[in-house]
């Protein structure tokens, strides 16, 4: 290990000439960073544009392709990615040079011939700043994580589930085509608790929820509703797809008993099934009515069941629109 850190620092070196390049090189592995090397500009343009990027980068001002301070625009022009900590060098020292450095983007610049032990002081300032911009991104996700999926079974809570609704209602409105939804009701949850305790009707709400999602496609969005209630959202999907789904969901749950601490308990569902049409579109809230009506009759008529709402009847042209028709 190295005293700079714990694990490695990926780092960029833009040089053009390769004498300093390959000193400046061996100085860095030395330190314990791992070094991407490149001759120009456009090179290091490209190199911290990609996916990998690394998070520190050693420019040399003057470079053939693009000179350094061009090459920390175009870094700074990217959007949503992580923050590249750019370390300018150059011989000049007047101050309205090293203004321009500064306002193209870079962090900090050293000037020719600079002292090695500067230099490593001022990576570990810039190791600092990038790990505290991680550790700030990795908590903003954290809550961001936790503001939008269930604690207990870690799916889309129903908020969530909401807003996967309202998007497949405005594309359908851009796009058309149909797309369906799943209410799901676990059968007679609140035995599960009276008989085994909470600790087994969580064990049993997570267990679903992981079926469910093992059971549908990877653009299809599971979210817990409610209690014991989960809806999937089904995206480009008719009525009979959508049934398919759900009776796919189902049958897998009642053939995978619950393994728990009070031994294996079966575990049945009911379903009710909605479809919103182009030809017949409604509101969320509708939609939403219709499946549960739907789920209604499902646990009615015996439960362990899948039931479809009737579909909505087709919008009928206006007056004008039968004229201009003709």
């Amino acid at each position: 290990m190295t005293a700079e850190t714990d694990k490695p620092s990926r780092i960029l070196i833009a040089d053009d000439d390769p004498v300093a390049r390959s000193m400046l090189e061996a100085l860095l592995t030395k330190w314990g960073y791992e070094v991407i090397s490149v001759g120009d500009g456009l090179a290091a343009a490209r190199i911290l544009a990609g996916d990998a990027a690394p998070q520190l980068a050693i420019l040399d001002w003057m470079m053939p392709g693009a000179e350094g301070p061009e090459v920390c625009k175009r870094v700074r022009a990217l959007q949503d990615r992580p923050y590249v900590y750019i370390l300018l060098v150059t011989s000049r020292a007047h101050r309205g040079d090293l203004f321009q450095g500064l306002q193209s983007g870079a962090d900090d610049y050293i000037t020719k011939p600079f002292d090695s032990g500067e230099l490593r002081a001022r990576l570990l300032v810039g190791r600092r700043i990038v790990d505290l911009q991680n550790k700030l991104i990795a908590a903003r996700e954290e809550l961001r994580y936790k503001a939008t999926h269930d604690a207990l079974t870690g799916v889309p809570n129903r908020a969530a589930a909401l807003e996967a609704i309202n998007r497949e209602r405005s594309r359908q409105v851009r796009d058309a085509g149909s797309f369906g939804i799943v209410l799901v009701d676990i059968d007679h949850f609140k035995r599960v608790n009276d008989t085994h305790g909470h600790l087994v009707g969580d064990a049993v709400l997570r267990a679903v929820a992981g079926s469910i999602v093992n059971s549908v496609r990877p653009y299809d969005t599971v979210g817990r509703y409610g209690g014991e209630e989960f809806v999937i959202v089904v995206p480009l999907s008719d009525a009979s797809g959508t049934m398919s789904l759900a009776e796919r969901v189902r049958k897998r749950i009642e053939s995978t008993p619950v393994s728990t601490d009070s031994g294996p308990i079966s575990i049945t569902i009911s379903c009710g099934v909605a479809v919103c049409r182009s030809e017949a579109p409604m509101e969320v809230q509708s939609l939403l009515h219709l499946a549960d009506e739907a789920l209604y009759r499902s646990k009615a008529s015996g439960r362990n069941r899948c039931e479809l709402a009737p579909a909505a009847p087709a919008l009928l042209p206006s007056l004008g629109e039968a004229i201009d028709s003709r």
